[in-house]
């Protein structure tokens, strides 16, 4: 039975990184692929004693937010920026002396490792400590997973337009801060129904709706950069 539940929880994350590592027209090398997904891996216990403690902070003893209001600020200021800020933190750590880091699209295959390596653990913890581990790994496998994937797209776009394009303090912000406003709004629409079932089920369609543009965007992205070390190569 633990064997499934470690399957159901990491399989996921390793379609989305091979679906990344296909499209990656210059291979990295695989000892600084399985250092991102480590990083990546290693931030959830830190990451989750943070966001105890910010939970302690603003919600006490209540057990979470009662309002749309707290749920959606527990969505970005417990949840996203915590976890977006490691991610990127780690993202600089692994790349800022790998010397493979050379194309536009290395920035995304670094973050998608990094971002994939958080979701699979995350993914771990969450199934262990459920008696419904099917439904919520179906659940998880289907939006969560693809979230975290979707966020690290973004943050490895922004992180190497800066680094090679434009190292403008607009793109350095977008480089933490979309991947944050991604993360939070996906979060509160997911959170909502916990506050109000209503609500709850009013957000659900939206959060689907929002998931399919989110990785539209994404797609364009990794598109984006794909072609442009294409052409980068062939005038070189």
């Amino acid at each position: 039975m633990e064997i499934l539940i470690v399957l159901a929880a990491i399989l996921p994350a390793l379609f989305l990184f091979l679906y990344i590592w296909k499209k990656d027209p210059q291979k990295e090398p695989a000892s600084w692929l399985v250092k991102a997904v480590l990083w990546g891996t290693g931030i959830c216990i830190p990451v989750g004693i943070l966001e105890l403690l910010l939970e302690a902070v603003f919600f006490g003893a209540n057990g979470g937010p009662s309002t749309l209001f707290g749920s959606t600020f527990r969505a970005f200021f417990v949840a996203a920026v915590p976890e977006e800020c490691f991610k990127l933190l780690v993202l600089w750590l692994v790349l800022r002396k790998n010397p493979y880091f050379d194309e536009h699209f290395d920035g995304i295959v670094y973050a998608v490792c990094v971002g994939l390596g958080f979701a699979a653990t995350e993914n771990i913890f969450y199934l262990f400590g459920s008696e419904e581990w099917v439904a919520i790994a179906i659940s998880r496998a289907l939006l969560a997973v693809p979230g975290h994937y979707a966020f690290a797209v973004v943050m490895g776009y922004y992180y190497s337009v800066y680094h090679f394009v434009d190292d403008s303090p607009k793109v350095a912000a977008c480089v933490l801060l979309v991947p944050i406003v991604l993360h939070g709004v996906y979060d509160s629409l997911a959170m909502s129904g916990a506050v109000n079932e209503y609500v709850g089920g009013v957000a659900f369609l939206v959060l689907i709706y929002f998931c399919i543009k989110m990785h539209k965007r994404a797609y364009r992205k990794v598109v984006a950069l794909v072609e442009k070390d294409k052409k980068s190569s062939n005038e070189a």
